[in-house]
């Protein structure tokens, strides 16, 4: 890591301990603004009753003042201990770490940033992610001496795996199967070590921050590649592309960026695969915003619907999505590959367009613009996240990718 790294880093404020301490003021003014609101109204029947006016008002400052005392006294005291916590989160985190840390541990600081993600980095948190390349639950810099260490045997091909909201790499790795079920082929696979063995692709993941903006995250992954490609240690790499979700987005977000700004990397990309990627936006990311919409009408609920709105900007790009994607005018012949999931066993009826595979729908996941070599495929009773593991979600990219590899090696037609 260089020293710049580690100097920005040392300026971080404390994680977790600071984090719930925002949570509990933020989540005390809430409740407290909710308590007023009915107060306000029920002191204010009261004191349009004639001979209660009087008394309504002398026990409404009653009220005002004990509530004021008890909402103090939970925020000067939670903010106590949270100083505390903060102190000996602090120390623990000045000492170098023996592991990795563990998959719960990792996924709850995921889950975290793609809620809060962008205030987090706003605020400067220790807890917000960094665009990284992660091998074995360990941050990798994309350097030759580094990526040769993790990948002592890597080849050209890679193959880099971008994670969708609120998940990190381990999302990739199918859960073993539990010790009472009987094995079937439909049991989970994972497709890095199955892309190694088929095709010699070195699988290589993305962990970042999910909570910023989709472009925001696509314009760091744009540089991360073009540092990869520069630091692999295998000369004339190629790159094959997969992004579940919102990765599927931030990948396409980096081809424009890659294109806009003249970096080389695209043109070492054989394919880009979008799995289940709401590029028209996600249903439920759109009633969210209703509901957070009509939480803002009363009074009552407005604080509520404060909190509904906090949650990260990453989020709030799913609503409508960034559109039909699009090829951009870049030197190179990227196939682009698009694949929808569905609930329903037969994609094209009514439930599969409606509800798709949970969360995005087909016509959102495989909407695209793109002249030139693009194929788009559905694959029924499937959930958005089994997109992941599903053999025959893989079966299809192995089949794309053997028909993209033997076009390779023919002479391009420029």
């Amino acid at each position: 890591m260089s020293a710049g790294k580690k100097s920005a880093g040392a300026f971080r404020r404390a994680g977790y301990s600071q984090a719930v301490q925002v949570a509990v003021e933020q989540t005390t003014v809430r409740v407290r603004e909710m308590h007023s609101a009915i107060a306000d109204r029920s002191f204010a029947v009261l004191r349009r009753i004639p001979l209660l006016g009087r008394p309504a008002r002398l026990v409404e400052s009653a009220h005002d003042r004990v509530v004021a005392g008890v909402y103090d006294a939970i925020r000067f005291g939670s903010g106590a201990l949270c100083g505390v916590a903060g102190l000996v989160e602090e120390h623990y985190a000045q000492r170098a770490p023996s592991r990795p840390p563990s998959r719960l541990s990792t996924r709850v600081h995921s889950i975290l940033n793609g809620v809060f993600g962008d205030h987090l980095e706003a605020g400067n948190s220790r807890l917000a992610i960094d665009l990284t390349i992660h091998a074995n639950g360990v941050a990798v810099e994309p350097d030759a001496d580094s990526l040769r260490a993790a990948w002592p045997e890597c080849g050209p091909r890679i193959c880099v795996f971008i994670h969708g909201l609120a998940c990190d790499e381990h999302a990739w790795q199918a859960q073993p199967p539990k010790a009472d079920a009987a094995s079937s082929p439909t049991s989970g696979i994972d497709f890095g070590r199955r892309l190694h063995a088929d095709f010699r692709y070195t699988p290589v993941y993305v962990r970042y921050n999910t909570g910023l903006p989709v472009a925001r995250n696509g314009e760091k992954l744009a540089v991360l590649l073009e540092q990869l490609c520069a630091g692999w240690p295998q000369a004339d790499s190629r790159l094959i592309l997969v992004g579940h979700s919102m990765g599927g987005l931030v990948a396409l977000a980096a081809c424009e960026h890659a294109v806009a700004t003249g970096m080389h990397w695209p043109q070492a990309t054989n394919m880009l695969v979008c799995l289940g990627s709401p590029q028209l936006g996600s249903p439920v990311e759109r009633v969210g915003h209703l509901l957070t919409t009509a939480l803002h009408v009363s009074p009552v609920t407005l604080p509520l619907g404060k909190i509904a709105a906090a949650r990260s900007q990453g989020i709030q790009d799913l609503r409508r999505g960034p559109g039909a994607a699009r090829r951009p005018a870049m030197p190179g012949r990227i196939a682009y590959r698009f694949l929808a999931g569905s609930l329903a066993e037969e994609v094209d009826n009514r439930f599969g367009r409606l509800f798709g595979d949970g969360l995005v729908t087909p016509g959102s996941a495989t909407a695209h613009a793109i002249d030139g070599d693009v194929r788009t495929a559905a694959v029924g009773k499937l959930g958005h996240m089994d997109l992941l593991t599903d053999p025959r979600v893989y079966r299809q990219i192995a089949d794309w990718l053997a028909a993209v590899e033997t076009g390779a090696r023919r002479p391009p037609r420029w």
